[in-house]
This record gives C-alpha cells, sequence and structure tokens, in this order.
C-alpha cells in the first residue's frame, strides 16, 4: 500500500476555532488519561516525532468524548482532541488539546475551541463517534507493523485512493462500520495514509489495548 498523499499533519477542512484556554476542573482528567495513553504509545513509537520518519513532523493523535451524552445529533458529539503537530510535545496536558465543538462531514468544517488548533484528524474521529454513539475514545496511530499486516490479522482497510483528513476519508471509515467486522474489530487500517491506524472503543485501555495487541499479533506473524 501506498499513500496518495503523503502530507502528515496538514489539515485539509475548513476550520473555525476560538483560541482560549481550557478549565482543568471541565477537562482535566480528561487530558490525563489521554496522556497517560499517549505515552504508552509514544514508548511503542506509535505517536510522536521522528526525524527519520513523514519528514520530521509529529503523528498519531487521541481523542475523548465529553459530554452530554445521550441523544446528540450526528455532527454534535463533542469530544477532547490532541491538537495539531503536538505529537513529539514530550509532556502532554490540556494546553496542548482543544474542544471539538460541531463538525460537518459534508461541507468538511471543524468548530472548535482551546489554546492549539484540532488534529489534522479531526473530523475523521468525529466520524467514528457518529458511526458508533458508545465509542468514546479514539486513538490514531503509526504502526507499520499493523499497516503491513493488515489482512493477514483481518483488519478492516480503507481504500487506497481515500486520503487521511478529508471528508472522503470520514465517510470511507462510516462505510466500513456498516459494511464490515469493524465493529467487533474496533480498529481499522487507513490504506491510502501510510502506517495509519484507527482504533476506538468505550474505554481508553480498550482503544490502546487494541493497538498494543493488534502490534504484537503483527510482530508474531512476522510483518
Amino acid at each position: 500500500m501506498a499513500s496518495p498523499q503523503p502530507a502528515e499533519g496538514v489539515i485539509r477542512f475548513e476550520v473555525e476555532h476560538e483560541t482560549r484556554m481550557l478549565e482543568a476542573r471541565v477537562h482535566g482528567e480528561s487530558a490525563r488519561v489521554l496522556s497517560a495513553w499517549r505515552e504508552v504509545l509514544a514508548r511503542l513509537s506509535l505517536v510522536g516525532r521522528d526525524p527519520a520518519r513523514y519528514e520530521g513532523l509529529g503523528y498519531g493523535n487521541l481523542s475523548a468524548r465529553i459530554p452530554p451524552f445521550g441523544d446528540v445529533g450526528r455532527g454534535r458529539r463533542r469530544f477532547l482532541v490532541t491538537g495539531s503537530q503536538t505529537g513529539g510535545i514530550a509532556d502532554l496536558t490540556l494546553d496542548h488539546c482543544c474542544v471539538v465543538e460541531r463538525y460537518d462531514v459534508a461541507r468538511n468544517t471543524v468548530h472548535s475551541l482551546g489554546p492549539v488548533r484540532p488534529s489534522s484528524e479531526s473530523l475523521t474521529h468525529g466520524a467514528i463517534y457518529d458511526a458508533a454513539p458508545a465509542a468514546r475514545f479514539v486513538f490514531h496511530a503509526h504502526a507499520p507493523e499493523i499497516w503491513r499486516a493488515a489482512r493477514a490479522l483481518g483488519l478492516p482497510v480503507t481504500r487506497r485512493e481515500v486520503a487521511n483528513g478529508t471528508p472522503e476519508m470520514a465517510l470511507e471509515v462510516q462505510r466500513l462500520y456498516r459494511e464490515s467486522q469493524l465493529p467487533a474489530t474496533g480498529i481499522l487500517v487507513m490504506g491510502g495514509h501510510e502506517d495509519g491506524v484507527l482504533a476506538f472503543a468505550a474505554t481508553a485501555d480498550e482503544a490502546g489495548e487494541a493497538l498494543v495487541r493488534s502490534l504484537a499479533r503483527a510482530l508474531a506473524a512476522g510483518s
């Protein structure tokens, strides 16, 4: 597989962003959970920044749904997400996150607030939350071993011609949720995004463990 558009971390949607600080009493716990799992994934080189990879740009992002839950319409499932190009920051804090208030796949728009702009994969995170309302966490990692072994591992794969961070990717993820075993696996490979993998679940532990298990399986298969 090969990426049709290899630009890592480029925001491809229209962003309406309000720059302001986030309140620790409201979002602090979610940020701490994301930071803890980000540290685990960074130690496995699944997120981070490496001069030898992706032209030295940061890679990987994590998000967590935030209230209200319940009967919330599509495009309005609010989530806290790590900011654009924060992959290389050693100690992630709330200052490196923002809240996506709403998003519109059809119009390719994201509305957010916080001290930093949203991750370039935010539209895809929102699409997953819409497809799987019970999901509370989405982790986007870069795992060449999983990416290469996707078929052998039985993981759903997005079409190669679909670029990351686009409305087409958001729709492709939702298509896989409807038409493949994605609801059961909770993890997919982005065929047109080199090394890109997405995991989601009702808890951060489940999402993170899905990535770690898949990595172990890929290594055992000798990918």
